[in-house]
């Protein structure tokens, strides 16, 4: 997942080379669970064409309930269905989360009748993408094809690749959405801590016609933190962006299990209706019993319900979120993702309209307010173009100067694992 984990973020590193492994697991799979090889080969290990499975499992969201991703399908109980299955069954997964693409590389291990199987034993199964904005439109038609291959759900993996790219963000929603329709569930799966990253276009991704839902990487051990924090600055941040959470946990780096115990029971408390966890092939087997364990609640345990403040000088895709709320309660603001004069009068200006203490700071109860209103309509162009008067009037606005700005850190050291390939020095 968070590619700045150097010794698990290992998406384009000799994918090529492995794909046809993957593609004979399948096979052997398949054929041990009396598929036949034409019908895997028919689907070239990945096609895009035909009907979809009938084999669904039965309704729900298939984000609810415990889920697991799995990142290498061959290094995940040997690329065996009937044991990936029987596990899952056993440690009461619902959801199974399987790579589809890096990039604009179609990965050959997610594929029609691997769906098809899993489906038919009555799990989810939900494909995820990792995406890198060089090439959004390909990235879009590579996760429509995985959902054409009977994929329940989609998962957006962007990461430090995209920041500040608002355009290419919006090519990729634009073009997955016009391929897949509204309603395909689809979710993001980012960098939890949104001050970090001011420059990723967070408003794009969850905005109007973006994910629907939201499973910020919540990895606390490698954070370095506690279960109780990564929540409480997890959620004072992403709530604010109005869609459901589903906590995507860890199980890999040996986290204690009490620690992966009290991840459950606090997801529970911040009222989270399902959990995930990265990654299958690398969760020891204390991790996959502590994932099971029957638990009670936290007696006395108070969800943090701050949410993240806003006041002159901030910058970031927040604040570009916050502007889009104001235009659409009334002001006439640029949406440039800096909060300065202008955008303090207006918030002033919104707050007295509301009866609230005109403070020019964007508090909870400002916040409140300002999410009453749909964020304003918004078509991001490139800052080298200019803009006439008739286009600002459409909606076309110059990319947010917050775009350019660097990630004040990444929430997980970039040192973990040195040495070992990752996505960016294997490309």
């Amino acid at each position: 997942m968070l590619e700045d984990r150097v010794a698990h973020g290992c998406r384009a590193h000799g994918h090529r080379r492995l794909g046809l492994q993957w593609l004979a697991a399948v096979v052997v799979s398949a054929l041990a669970l009396g598929l036949s090889a034409s019908a895997v080969a028919s689907s070239g290990g990945g096609g895009t064409g035909g009907s979809l499975p009938s084999t669904h499992p039965s309704r729900g969201n298939p984000f609810g309930g415990r889920g697991m991703w799995i990142w290498l399908l061959s290094s995940t109980d040997h690329g065996s269905l009937a044991s990936i299955i029987a596990q899952a069954k056993q440690y009461g997964v619902r959801t199974l989360m399987v790579k589809s693409s890096d990039g604009s590389t179609a990965w050959s291990q997610f594929n029609r009748p691997l769906v098809a199987t899993l489906h038919a034993d009555g799990l989810h199964v939900c494909a995820w993408q990792y995406v890198y904005g060089n090439r959004p439109v390909i990235e879009a038609q590579l996760g429509a094809a995985a959902i054409k291959d009977g994929a329940d759900c989609l998962l957006i993996d962007a990461e430090s690749q995209y920041e500040g790219k608002y355009v290419q963000a919006q090519t990729y929603i634009h073009k997955l959405r016009s391929l897949i329709g509204q309603r395909f569930p689809v979710a993001l799966a980012g960098f939890p801590y949104i001050d970090f990253h001011p420059a990723f276009p967070y408003s794009v991704f969850l905005g109007p016609g973006g994910a629907q839902y939201n499973a910020p990487q919540m990895y606390w051990k490698d954070i370095g933190t506690t279960v109780d924090t990564v929540f409480s600055h997890t959620y004072a941040y992403n709530r604010l962006y109005g869609r459901p959470i589903f906590p995507l946990g860890q199980v890999y780096n040996n986290p204690p299990a009490r620690q992966i115990r009290r991840f459950r029971m606090v997801s529970r408390a911040y009222g989270a209706m399902g959990v995930s966890w990265w990654d299958w092939q690398e969760a020891p087997l204390g991790a996959w019993r502590a994932i099971a364990q029957s638990l009670g609640s936290l007696a006395g345990f108070e969800p943090s319900t701050v949410d993240a403040t806003l006041a002159s000088g901030a910058q970031g895709d927040l604040v570009v979120w916050a502007q889009e709320h104001l235009i659409s309660g009334g002001e006439q603001i640029t949406v440039d993702g800096g909060f300065g004069p202008q955008t303090q009068a207006a918030v002033e200006a919104f707050q007295a309209a509301q009866g609230l203490e005109p403070t020019g700071i964007i508090d909870t109860p400002t916040w409140q307010a300002l999410l009453r209103y749909p964020p304003a309509h918004v078509t991001w162009v490139m800052r080298k173009h200019k803009l006439s008067a008739s286009a600002a009037a459409a909606g076309m606005m110059l990319v947010p100067r917050s775009a350019s700005l660097r990630s004040k850190r990444y929430e997980i050291p970039r040192s973990l694992g040195a040495g070992t390939p990752n996505a960016d020095n294997a490309r």
